[in-house]
């Protein structure tokens, strides 16, 4: 009958109890051999058992594909988000790296007309801020990187202690777990983007500093 009905579509009953002379089937795995199907077969089947048990608002079809899609939007949209918060945290740190910059550049005024009477050019005074800069932003980069990795294995060890909390443990599942892995290449990246934001947002006090007037600067206090 079931192949009549779905031709191919393989159908598993997994989950029945009988009582009485009674035969009740609590769940029913329908397999496509095609993907395109999916849909138009979840559709005959909720037509045929509206028809075959009418007035009966206790049955639906759970459609699989429709569940794994949903959850592909969800992990995108958390994937678009993290990559916000990311862009933000990166462009608020660069402000910061270029402001520290700015002020660094005002205290060092005198020091910068000095070295441009001396026989610095431009050129030589921009290298030493985006040097100074880099080692600024590599240095913030390592830090962040330790306090992601830290962060990532005290929530590995942590999360599993949760049934046992005094306040919250009796609302977390007794095998509450929250797997969590460190790829190397995201240690590599990390490191090298915020290292690039850095030099990026030291560029404009660089070229500030290489830009005054040695004069000027000379008279600086």
């Amino acid at each position: 009958t079931a192949r009549a009905v779905f031709g191919d579509t393989v159908i598993r009953r997994t989950q029945g109890s009988f009582q009485g002379n009674e035969v009740q089937i609590a769940e029913v795995y329908l397999e496509s051999p095609d993907r395109e199907r999916v849909i138009s077969d979840a559709s005959r089947l909720q037509r045929l058992m509206d028809s075959r048990h009418p007035g009966m608002n206790d049955l639906s079809t759970i459609v699989p594909y429709e569940l794994l899609e949903n959850a592909r939007k969800r992990a995108m949209t958390g994937k678009w988000i993290a990559a916000a918060i990311a862009a933000i945290s990166l462009l608020v740190g660069g402000i910061g790296i270029m402001n520290i910059m700015l002020a660094t550049v005002t205290e060092r005024t005198r020091e910068i007309g000095i070295r441009r009477a001396l026989g610095a050019t431009r050129r030589h005074i921009v290298a030493q801020f985006l040097v100074e800069t880099g080692v600024l932003s590599a240095v913030g980069g390592i830090v962040g990187v330790a306090l992601g990795i830290g962060l990532t294995v005290a929530l590995d060890r942590l999360v599993p202690l949760l049934p046992r909390a005094p306040l919250i443990g009796d609302l977390v599942p007794p095998d509450v777990s929250l797997p969590t892995a460190i790829s190397p290449w995201s240690v590599v990246v990390a490191f090298l983007v915020a290292s690039a934001t850095g030099l990026v947002f030291g560029i404009y006090p660089a070229r500030k500093a290489a830009r005054q007037d040695p004069i000027v600067a000379l008279r600086h206090d």
